[in-house]
């Protein structure tokens, strides 16, 4: 009986550790690289301690507020001390080629964190860069969104795309009324 006992609140001790959850901060919104975090951004929320990162605690939020963000994030994210700071994107090998697209050559509800595959249709006569060839087959490169804006007075949205560095040249280098976006699945959000 008595091991019975002792199993039994060896098994409710064991439960309230794994479980014990600790109220951290997520982020309440989606953030861009290099925004300065503002009470509007955070939100608190209890997560498992058991996790083994090192979230931020709810405790911290005022040495959290009007810090940057070193990337890219989705709403939900909880923070950790590695994503705050200065930008960490473009890693190496890695670039930011931004495109100015009109409406019908991007999906309307893309947004930073999306993967997407940027495509290039060639003009008529020559290549998705211009140049004249016998090919017409169109270019397309795997990206990850970093940044979308919309001009209010202009029918244009500049989308960021962090692609390969070679990548981004050669869609720097193709026409912008050829150029479109399409979301991929693992497109995130």
């Amino acid at each position: 009986m008595l091991l019975v006992l002792g199993c039994a609140a060896g098994g409710v001790v064991v439960a309230t550790r794994v479980g014990h959850q600790e109220p951290v901060l997520v982020l309440a919104r989606s953030v861009t690289v290099g925004q300065v975090l503002s009470k509007k951004d955070l939100r608190e929320e209890s997560l498992s301690d058991g996790s083994g990162l090192a979230f931020i605690p709810v405790s911290s939020r005022a040495q959290v507020e009007g810090r940057p963000v070193a990337y890219s994030l989705p709403a939900g994210t909880p923070l950790t001390k590695k994503l705050l700071g200065k930008a960490h994107i473009p890693s190496a090998g890695q670039a930011v080629a931004a495109v100015g697209l009109k409406a019908g050559q991007f999906p309307p509800g893309v947004q930073p964190g999306n993967r997407v595959t940027v495509v290039v249709t060639p003009t008529a006569g020559g290549d998705a860069t211009g140049s004249t060839s016998s090919s017409s087959q169109s270019s397309a490169w795997d990206a990850s969104v970093t940044d979308v804006r919309s001009d209010s007075t202009d029918q244009t949205t500049v989308i960021s795309l962090q692609m390969a560095q070679e990548d981004a040249r050669q869609l720097a280098a193709a026409p912008t009324g050829q150029i479109s976006v399409v979301m991929v699945h693992g497109g995130g959000q």
